[in-house]
Order: structure tokens, then sequence, then C-alpha cells
């Protein structure tokens, strides 16, 4: 009853009309970001954190959530007509969908993971309201060994599942535990790797490391890449929309895909990817018409796109009531609660209520304003992709140094922007995830923290570090996560 309560107070906020503004702003936005490849919703809100300083906290949110739903249904736009995923859950979808659009049924397919991301959106939302502050709930209990804990399962699972291998994604983990350390340490007073620069004693900004990374550092790896060649649109024929067979044989895939997609995407490094592959190998499976897949089967295109927009949702279980992102995107959605001065956890519910709620509410309502503009604006989100690669990244760049200036008018922050940039480059090039590097960042400082409480409680006794059954079980699954995937591999080789 009381979540009941607290949701329709959300929703006296996410209706207020300046509120809607922004929630269908983002949801433009993020569309069109999602039709762009490349460009997904963390770049897109990294580059918005220095401009949003000036609006209201709820607002800004509000239109991050759009971003980050509307890049999850753009993505499907180019997936399906074009054979161009613009995110990288959207890649299942292109297998058949692409299909479906050259055989002519390109409506159906677009309509299929149209109608498949809103019944996802919806329902995951409604899971995230319900499971959301029952976590919360439950933090109130957790110690400075539990929180650690969670935060070395976190560490272990993202640099082991993300990446081409898991040394490269250790690296990138370590690099980001090594810039969260520059500054002056809380407890000594002591300046850690400032190099004698009065700039870095506060720190690295984060802002900087993301726009970096993903604007500066892309930027670098497509001009590096870089063809003259005209962009092709090919210009599909549409056909019929979907038909009482098609409704039929999309529903289920879109139950399944939710029940797939919401709890992955709130596991660490459980992001987009991992559900939409298994979601598109169950339908495969369950299809009456196997023979269609690999030709334009649409249980291939409902399914998957249902677990993308699902996963979407999931990652901001662990996020709001825990302070744990799993996804690139979601350490960028800490970071801009950080910029906020809010702290994601189990007090965010009571300190922030109309926030959260807010927040939460906005799901609906954006879920909502994204059928409607996805299904008549499909044309229009295709001709994007016209638009020149050196005109789009060139303003993408422009951009991206207004607002790292305009932040703190620091010459040390531009020149930070292109030294990580360049390593965001290399990254690239060679294969390593960048994911690890942001929440090595965020969760590194909070990490030593929390490690800190806990020893100094135990006066330095390390056995406290397992003293409760839930830190045990963490960092049992931490081990078990680095050292299962070596066993798995050498009983394959003996078998």
């Amino acid at each position: 009853m009381q979540t009941f309560q607290a949701l329709l107070d959300g929703f006296g906020i996410a209706l207020q009309p300046m509120n809607l503004v922004w929630a269908f702003v983002g949801s433009l936005l993020g569309t069109a970001i999602g039709v762009l490849p490349g460009i997904g919703p963390a770049l897109t809100i990294a580059l918005l954190l220095p401009v949003t300083v000036q609006i209201a906290p709820t607002a800004a949110f509000i239109m991050f959530a759009g971003v980050l739903y509307g890049a999850m249904y753009g993505g499907s736009t180019t997936s399906i007509l074009l054979n161009a995923p613009g995110e990288s859950g959207s890649m299942m979808t292109a297998l058949e969908g692409n299909k479906m659009a050259r055989s002519g049924r390109g409506a159906a397919a677009l309509a299929t993971a149209a109608l498949g991301s809103f019944v996802a959106g919806t329902l995951s939302t409604l899971a995230l309201s319900f499971v959301a502050p029952a976590i919360a709930e439950l933090a109130f209990v957790f110690g400075p060994a539990d929180y650690f804990a969670l935060m070395i399962l976190s560490f272990t699972s993202v640099a082991v599942v993300l990446g081409a291998s898991r040394v490269r994604g250790f690296i990138s983990l370590f690099l980001g535990l090594a810039m969260g350390m520059v500054g002056i340490d809380g407890q000594s007073g002591q300046a850690r790797l400032a190099f004698g620069s009065p700039d870095l004693l506060d720190g690295i900004e984060l802002t900087v490391v993301l726009v970096s990374l993903f604007a500066v550092g892309e930027i670098l790896y497509v001009a590096s890449r870089f063809s003259k060649a005209p962009p092709r649109i090919n210009p599909l024929a549409g056909g019929t929309w979907m038909t009482r067979q098609d409704w039929k044989r999309s529903w289920k895939p879109w139950v399944r895909g939710t029940a797939l997609g919401f709890p992955i995407g709130a596991l660490p490094a459980g992001g987009t990817e991992i559900p939409t592959f298994l979601s598109y190998s169950i339908e495969r499976r369950l299809c009456k018409h196997p023979e269609e897949f690999g030709k334009g089967a649409i249980e291939g295109v409902a399914g998957p796109e249902a677990a993308n927009n699902a996963a979407a949702a999931g990652i901001l279980v662990p996020l709001l009531t825990l302070g744990l992102p799993t996804s690139a995107t979601a350490a960028v959605l800490l970071a801009a609660f950080q910029s906020y001065g809010l702290q994601p956890g189990p007090f965010l519910f009571t300190n922030s209520a109309d926030l959260v709620w807010g927040l939460i509410a906005s799901l609906y309502v954006g879920n909502l304003m994204l059928l409607v503009l996805n299904l008549p604006l499909v044309g229009l989100w295709v001709r994007l992709l016209l638009i020149p690669r050196p005109y789009l990244y060139a303003g993408i760049l422009v951009f991206a140094m207004v607002g790292i200036w305009g932040e703190a008018t620091s010459w040390t922050d531009l020149a930070l922007m292109f030294g990580v940039g360049v390593m965001g480059y290399v990254m690239r090039v060679y294969d390593f995830p960048i994911a690890p590097v942001l929440i090595g960042l965020i969760l590194g400082p909070m990490a030593e923290t929390q490690l800190r409480r806990a020893l100094a409680v135990s006066q330095g006794d390390p056995v406290v570090l397992v003293s409760t059954p839930f830190a045990a079980t963490m960092l049992g699954l931490a081990a078990l996560a680095l050292v299962l995937p070596a066993l798995l591999r050498r009983m394959r080789r003996n078998a």
C-alpha cells in the first residue's frame, strides 16, 4: 500500500507540464542517439552532465531516463532496416529483423520491436517499483564488511565478464582504481598521485573521464577508420503491419524476454548483450517454425528486443538501492547523482523520495511517449544516418570541450580530457572494455572507505571481512567468478 501511494505521488511529479517536456526531450534525443551507431546512452548522458547542472535534479533524471529507454528503442530501427545496430543490445534483433525487412515485412518487424519494448519496459518498471523499495530496506542492515564484499563482487564480475579476456578486464579495472586514488586521502590528509599539481588535489573529475573515454576516444577511433564512401540507405519495402498471426507469435516472446532481461540486467556486468543472446537462443528452440530462423522469424525480433529493454530497467535496481553501477550507462547515471550531491542507496528512498518516485513514474510515461514516437517516425530516424560522420563527430567534440571547460574552467581538465581520450582510443583499438574503468573509478574510493571502516571497527582484524554470512557469500562468489572460467576451460581441454 505504501508503494502504491509513493508511486501515485511520483506520477503527480512526473505529469507536471515541465517534467513532461523534459521526458519528451530525453525520449526524442535518446531515440535519435540509438539510431546512430557508436553513440550510446552513456555518451549522451555524459555530454549532457555539464549542461544540466542548472536544471533541477528531478527534471534532469527524468530526461536521462528518457535517453536511456529511447536509445534502446532507436537501436532496433537501424538494426531492422539497415542491419546496422545502433546499440550493442540490438545485435540479435538485426539477425531476423533485417531479413524480415528485406522480404518486405519491415513494418511488422518494427512494430513487434516497438510493442515488445513497450511491454517489456512497462512490466520491468512495474517490477522495479516493488522490488527496489524492498532491497533498499534490506540495505539498511548491511555493515561496512558487507558493502566491501559487494563491491569486490562487482569488480571481479565486471572485469571477468566484459571484454575479450580477463587480463584486459582487470587492466581496465586497475586503471579506474588508480584514477580513483588521485587527490587527498580522506583519513591521513596526504596527497596521492597528484604529482605536485594543485588542480589534482581534489581528484580527477568523473565527468572528464566519462566524456574523454566515450566522446574523444570514440571520435579518434572513427576518424582512424573513416571511409569517404557516401552512406547508403537501402530502400526497403515496409509491407503490411502486424497480422493476427504475428501478434499470436510475438506476445509469448515479449513476456519471456522481459523475464530474462530484468533480473540479468540487475546483476553486476549483466548488461543487455547476455539476455538478448539467451532470448534469441530460447526462442529458436521453442519456435514452432524453426525453419524460419535465419530467414526472418518474428520471434527472433520480439524476444531479444523485449529482453533489451527489460535489462535497461534492471540496471536501475542495484543503482538506486545500493549505489552499485552494473554497466557503463549505470556508472554515468551514478556520476550524475553525485554531481547533484546525491548518493544512491537506501537513504535515497527516504531523503529524496520525490526524486526517486518521480523518476520511476517517468519511466511509465516515457515508455508510452516512445511508442508514439517510434511507430510513425521511423523514416525520419533512418534519415539521420545520412549526416556525414566528420560533421557529426566534430560537433560532438566541440560540445564535449565546451562542456568540460564550462564546468570548471580548468586547463588541467582539458589536458586530462585529451590524455584520457587517447587512452580510450588505444583501449578501443585493442579491445579493452571501458565499463571496468568507470566502475573502478567510482566504486574504488567507496570500497576503500568501507574497508577502512570495517578494519577500524575490528581493530585491524581481517577476519571481520568474512564475519557475516552475506559478506562471506559475496566474497565466495567473487572468488568463484575468478576461478570457474579457468576450471571450465581445463575440463573442456581434458574432455
